[in-house]
């Protein structure tokens, strides 16, 4: 598997395996890292440790991917965008001739401390099935040469905000934002509040602020992104908001 960081001109080839199962209705398939090797298989896809319940309403579709812990880095990386391209050349009896496709990480691949797949340091991606069939045939088990990198994400509408809580607990769901995707900061500003207030990442794409009450407040969100990118997003949500709403900016990330 081959990876190459924005900006840079290097890239690294690797071999993969790849293991393909029968569709299990809603499902995943897994492309992990192994050293220099790659697997595939299925698992479940039902919400994830991103938070995003689901990926349509978050604005990702189905090319989505859970990632393994080094990539994970602690719920900083959901959001982000990857492309995986298959390298036809060296394997074409299962990759597609042109199959690349670009995916969003939305979920973790937890390890289980026994060798497995998504163990540290391993890097695994854990894909969906739409996405996967976009670059290899389904079939038998066999090997394929596979090469991924960061890319920029391209999003359609603005950045959306889940609200969640309650009360004295504010806790907002950031999702469909573009750019790098991956937020490394993130501020709330109420109508009635003289400051932004810093958030914290509760859990994946989960953000909770201080025990402020901001009900009947207009919210404005200040983001700042991995690749530190910064955009502030005046009065997203209307003062007549309620828990469980979602509200998308008018502005995006580019």
């Amino acid at each position: 598997m081959a990876k190459r960081t924005v900006g840079s001109t290097a890239m690294q080839l690797s071999m993969g395996t790849i293991r393909i199962q029968p569709p299990l209705g809603l499902s995943l398939f897994i492309l992990e890292k192994e050293r220099d090797s790659m697997k595939l298989d299925i698992v479940p896809l039902h919400g994830g440790a991103c938070g995003y319940d689901n990926t349509f309403h978050a604005g990702f579709g189905t090319n989505t991917a859970a990632v393994s812990g080094a990539l994970f880095r602690g719920g900083e990386a959901c959001g982000a965008c990857y492309q995986v391209r298959c390298a036809y050349t060296l394997d074409p009896k299962w990759c597609l001739p042109r199959g690349v496709v670009t995916i969003t990480a939305t979920n973790f691949c937890p390890p289980n401390n026994n060798g497995g797949w998504c163990d540290p340091p391993r890097q695994h991606f854990d894909m969906s099935m739409p996405a996967f069939l976009r670059i290899a045939r389904q079939g038998d088990e066999g090997i394929v040469p596979i090469l991924y990198r960061r890319v920029q994400c391209r999003r359609r509408g603005g950045v959306r905000f889940t609200l969640k809580g309650q009360s004295n607990f504010n806790m907002v769901m950031i999702s469909n934002v573009g750019g790098s995707g991956d937020i490394r900061a993130a501020w709330i500003k109420g109508s009635r509040t003289r400051t932004w207030v810093p958030m914290h990442r509760n859990w994946g794409a989960n953000w909770q602020s201080s025990s402020m009450d901001l009900r009947t407040q207009t919210l404005s969100f200040k983001l700042i992104l991995v690749d530190g990118k910064t955009l502030e997003l005046f009065n997203v949500v209307p003062s007549s908001w309620k828990f469980g709403q979602t509200f998308a900016s008018q502005n995006q990330f580019t």
